[in-house]
């Protein structure tokens, strides 16, 4: 059944960066909503090192997972085989949240794709790698990417931008902090 590894293997890696959706969980420290989000499009996640993990923060209509990153920094990362043999994945750890404001963000936006509504990219370092058997995980077949928020964000100019995330992204739900006033200005490369 279920196992745990000290690192990310290469049939991990091979399994994590061939899903076509993940699952971000995150929560704050007291209180407060659990929030889980699923991600697409596969040039936005990338294995850094054995224990290391980042993804492409886009944006997005909430800003959980950074509130509750810098509010505690606990995350989970969830990856289901919805094809092949069963299988999912979990990648236990603390986050950190990379804006284009910090010095390793042009570094780091490197490794991913192009896409025109960077908020932040979220980096894991693992403290806990493990999969188990996800045989109650059902079949579906995976079509092609939804396009509908690179094309939202890409029809937004700098302006636009700024005003959603200063509307949309300050705060979480439950009022923890997220955003910062200088972080709400767009990414002016693209990834």
């Amino acid at each position: 059944m279920g196992k745990i590894y000290e690192r990310i293997t290469d049939r991990l890696r091979d399994f994590i960066t061939g899903q076509p959706v993940f699952f971000v969980a995150t929560a704050p420290e007291s209180g407060g909503h659990v929030n889980v989000s699923p991600k697409g499009y596969a040039d936005t996640f990338a294995v850094i090192d054995d224990t290391t993990v980042a993804y492409l923060d886009l944006d997005g209509s909430g800003v959980e997972t950074i509130a509750h990153i810098r509010d505690n920094g606990r995350v989970t990362l969830m990856f289901c085989a919805f094809g092949g043999s069963p299988n999912i994945v979990r990648l236990y750890g603390t986050g950190r949240v990379v804006t284009p404001l910090d010095d390793d963000f042009d570094e780091l936006i490197k490794l991913f794709g192009p896409h025109p509504g960077v908020r932040s990219i979220i980096v894991v370092r693992c403290g806990r790698i493990s999969d188990s058997c996800g045989f109650s995980v059902p079949f579906m077949s995976f079509d092609e990417d939804r396009t509908l928020l690179d094309e939202w964000a890409g029809r937004k100019d700098v302006q636009q931008k700024r005003a959603y995330r200063s509307k949309n992204n300050r705060e979480s739900i439950d009022g923890l902090p997220a955003l910062r006033a200088e972080e709400t200005d767009p990414v002016a490369r693209h990834s």
